[in-house]
């Protein structure tokens, strides 16, 4: 039976179950990326569980969130996120690098590679052919220290889009 991009992503990947919709599958992740505002909870998940070195292809830490500095909060964050990253073997993008998830894309991203990131907007990474997928970050520091990501086999649907945009109106639009 053919299969779309979706679904041969997610049989390169597979590890676990059967490709049923509904049925629970865990499949390797290549790549995270996490923010600052959830970084810090994912580097102190990594230290628990006494993680030596990220397991992934390419984890990404981004300070893209809390920019503000105000008091000694923030940058006492960023300091402590830049030697986790040191630490375990993430890439550190600093403030002012940019927004991570189109930042990711550009940068990091490869077509047909598996990202899981802490970052809500993580799913725009589609759009160069990588399956990616926004988690908790208790879920992407357990991709970062080896394990499967465990989700319900997706139901996959086509759609096809006939005609021409309206002026004013653009791919970004049809896809929110």
């Amino acid at each position: 039976m053919p299969r779309n991009i979706a679904q041969k992503l997610i049989a390169d990947h597979l590890l676990e179950g059967d490709m049923e919709p509904g049925e629970e599958i865990g499949i390797r992740i290549d790549q995270t990326l996490t923010q600052d505002a959830t970084g810090t909870l994912v580097m102190l998940e990594l230290e628990a569980m006494g993680v030596d070195r990220v397991q992934t292809e390419r984890s990404v830490q981004y300070v893209d969130h809390n920019l503000l500095q105000e008091d000694n909060k923030n940058p006492d964050d960023h300091l402590f996120l830049k030697s986790a990253c040191e630490r375990f073997g993430l890439w550190f993008c600093p403030p002012g690098t940019g927004v991570s998830h189109p930042v990711h894309q550009e940068r990091f991203g490869i077509p047909g590679k598996t990202l899981l990131g802490s970052d809500s907007h993580t799913p725009a990474g589609g759009a160069i052919g990588m399956l990616a997928i926004g988690a908790g970050g208790m879920e992407v520091a357990m991709a970062m220290a080896g394990y499967p990501f465990y989700l319900p086999m997706p139901k996959v649907w086509g759609v096809k889009l006939t005609g021409e945009l309206t002026p004013g109106v653009s791919a970004k639009d049809i896809i929110l």
